[in-house]
Order: structure tokens, then C-alpha cells, then sequence
């Protein structure tokens, strides 16, 4: 479960962590009284709140130079969605001026079984970018979880990164902090990205914190408002109340596949013959014809697929159940204008293949052979 900037922030505020001054604007709010009564500040910058990175490059996040300007931002940011979402708050804080940015976080390293820091002194870009520029400048630091992460650990993990004097000390106990979130909250993110060096203090300029869903029956807080607010876009929430595993991308195929493992390297294979899937939906394993058919309609009416790959490894699964699923959900639609392209392999495998062909439709055998095709149509 991902948390808002807003609620990382106030959950790190009440642990002793210092953040900047903030208020918090509903959708529906007098927008231009909340600000004046705020004791804002400016220059102060506006923060569309969604549950998707990136908010900075996709123009989320914006600085301001009075009240009136802040404002009009913030109507503005409440009609613009980022990356298919728009946002029900916005977060309008004092802009903090400092000297430096760092980056800093805390997850789950599956590998070793314990939690690991990782901090650089240049904040600001994705971790992925910082490893990719300046692999040398990330300190790595694995947490003894029977202990738990140590005060001299943190200092040497700060000094690493280069700080020194009070914004050394500041940066420990922020370090303390965040791991104290870690383990209280179970989570499996907590960052600060970029956390600024203000003179003898940090202060986080962003925060995210990411919660295991397994452990939510233990945060019975976070677990009522998980409904109030998706990180999933409307076709993402539309595919949830179907009973669903969707998730959109940026392609033109529309993927279909049975298990998360097929079904993400059916999408390897179609970055390998150039082809862009434009979403990920597993069926799962066992898949009858109604959960067919609602995938195949979910597919036919989303716009980003322009032509549709079913790829089927029947074990569990029978082929038999998928052909009819695939030809109801046709029939339902009417005329279909995307061309399908279907693979078939398994249990029941002929009696599908007469079905699809009764209906129409060729299925394939290999893989490959069927990726070649759909990506060339």
C-alpha cells in the first residue's frame, strides 16, 4: 500500500522529524481562504498528490512566488492528471531553501533477508538514474534486523555521503527516524527523495513510504483508508472490480496471459521483436470462461490496445474454457475492430483450437511465431 507525500510527511513529523510547513487542499475546498490562513509563506510550491512517481517531470509539481499564483496553481493541478490520474489533494508547503540534496531510503533486500540503506549525495533523480551516473556515490548498508539500525551506523553512513557537524547530527536521528517508521509500519519502502541540507539541518523536500498489504490487518488505521484513495487508474480500477490483475503501460498490444510468470514474459518477448505491450493482465491459473470472457472485453474496449495477443499455456487452464471465453466476450461486443492474435498450448488444447476455429480465429502453437505476427499486423 502506497502512501501520499502528505501522509508520509505528517507520519515522519510525528516521530520527531522535521518537515516543512504545509497545508492540504481537499478537492471542493475554499481554496483561496485555506491559503490565507494557512501562515504560508512565499515562495511555496504546489504538489498534486498522486500515488505515482515521477509527479515532477510530469509538471505535479510547480513553485510559486505569491498566494494568488499558489491558488490558481492548484485548480490548475486538480484538473491535470498525471499518468491517467488526477488528484483529490493538493499540498502547497514552504519552498526550503538549502545548499544540497541527497537521497535516501530503506527497503527490503529479498536476497540477504535484512533491510538495507541506501543514501547518495546527489537527490533529486530516480535511484535508477543515480546508479546508472554515479554508481560510485550510493552508500549501501545492510541493517542487522535482530538489532535494528544503530546510531554510529547511521553517522558513518552520513559521513559517507559527506556531511559533517550539526547537518551530520540532523541527518542521523532523520535516518533513526525513518527506520523506526520502517519496522513500526512494516513497510517496504521508506525514502526521502531529495532530502535537502538546510544548514545544520535535513529537511525532506519529498517522502514515500510503502506499506506490505500483508501487514495492513496490524495497521487497522491505514487499512479504513485504503479504499478512500487508488494509486490505480480508472482502467486499473476497472479491471479490479472485474476480479481482474491488470496494470496499464505505455504500448499498443494489449497482452493477455495465464500466471504472472507467462504473463510477463510474453511482454519479454514482445520487446524482443519490437512490439510495446500496452498493459499487463494475468488471468491466473484455473481461469474459467467468465473470467475470460471479462478479460477479453476489458482488452477490446481499452483504448491503448490496438491489436490484442492472448498467449495460454493450459495446464489448469483449459484451452477448451479459454476459446469459448475469447468467442463469448466477441459475440457480447459485436463487431471487433482490433485483431486478436491467440496462442494456445495445454490441457484441451484441440477442442479450443476447433472452437476458435469455428469462430474464425487461427490459434497458434509457438510463441514465437505469434509474437512475430502480432507485432507485425
Amino acid at each position: 500500500m502506497k502512501l501520499f507525500e502528505f501522509e508520509a510527511k505528517e507520519i515522519l513529523k510525528s516521530r520527531g522529524a522535521k518537515v516543512p510547513r504545509s497545508i492540504l487542499v481537499s478537492r471542493g475546498d475554499r481554496i483561496e481562504d485555506l491559503l490565507r490562513g494557512s501562515g504560508l509563506e512565499p515562495p511555496l510550491v504546489v504538489k498534486s498528490q498522486v500515488l505515482v512517481a515521477g509527479r515532477g517531470k510530469a509538471g505535479g509539481v510547480k513553485k510559486v512566488g505569491s498566494l494568488e499564483e499558489a491558488a490558481a496553481t492548484v485548480k490548475e493541478l486538480f484538473e491535470k492528471p498525471i499518468k491517467g490520474l488526477k488528484p483529490d489533494y493538493i499540498l502547497v508547503e514552504e519552498a526550503v531553501e538549502h545548499s544540497q540534496e541527497l537521497y535516501v531510503s530503506i527497503i527490503i533486500d529479498r536476497n540477504e533477508r535484512k533491510p538495507l540503506v541506501l543514501a547518495s549525495s546527489h537527490g533529486g533523480v530516480d535511484i535508477e538514474e543515480i546508479a546508472r551516473e554515479s554508481p560510485e556515490s550510493i552508500v549501501r548498508r545492510h541493517v542487522n534486523p535482530w538489532i535494528g539500525l544503530r546510531g554510529y551506523e547511521a553517522r558513518l553512513i552520513g559521513k559517507r555521503i559527506g556531511l559533517s557537524g550539526g547537518a551530520l547530527a540532523s541527518f542521523t536521528s532523520f535516518l533513526l527516524t525513518m527506520y523506526r517508521v520502517f519496522v513500526e509500519l512494516d513497510a517496504d519502502l521508506v525514502e526521502s527523495n531529495p532530502l535537502a541540507v538546510a544548514g545544520d539541518e535535513v529537511i525532506p523536500l519529498d517522502a514515500r513510504i510503502i506499506v506490505d498489504d500483508n501487514s495492513l490487518y496490524r495497521h487497522p488505521d491505514l487499512l479504513k483508508r485504503k479504499g478512500e484513495s487508488s494509486e490505480h487508474t480508472p482502467w486499473e480500477a476497472k479491471a479490479r472490480e472485474a476480479g481482474l490483475a491488470f496494470v496499464e503501460l505505455d504500448g499498443d498490444i494489449g497482452i493477455i496471459g495465464n500466471g504472472a510468470g507467462l504473463t510477463m514474459a510474453t511482454m519479454d518477448l514482445v520487446h524482443a521483436f519490437g512490439g510495446r505491450p500496452a498493459n499487463f493482465l494475468d488471468i491466473g491459473g484455473g481461469a474459467g470462461v467468465d473470467v475470460v470472457r471479462r478479460a477479453v472485453e476489458l482488452l477490446l474496449e481499452y483504448p491503448r490496445a490496438r491489436k490484442i495477443f492472448i498467449n495460454i499455456f493450459g495446464g489448469i487452464t483449459r484451452c477448451d474454457e479459454v476459446a469459448k471465453g475469447i468467442v463469448e466476450a466477441i459475440r457480447s461486443l459485436g463487431k471487433v475492430e482490433k485483431p486478436l492474435v491467440i496462442r494456445l498450448s495445454g490441457t484441451n488444447e484441440e477442442e479450443g483450437r476447433r472452437i476458435l476455429m469455428e469462430a474464425g480465429f487461427q490459434a497458434f502453437t509457438d510463441p514465437v511465431e505469434a509474437v512475430k505476427r502480432v507485432v507485425s499486423l
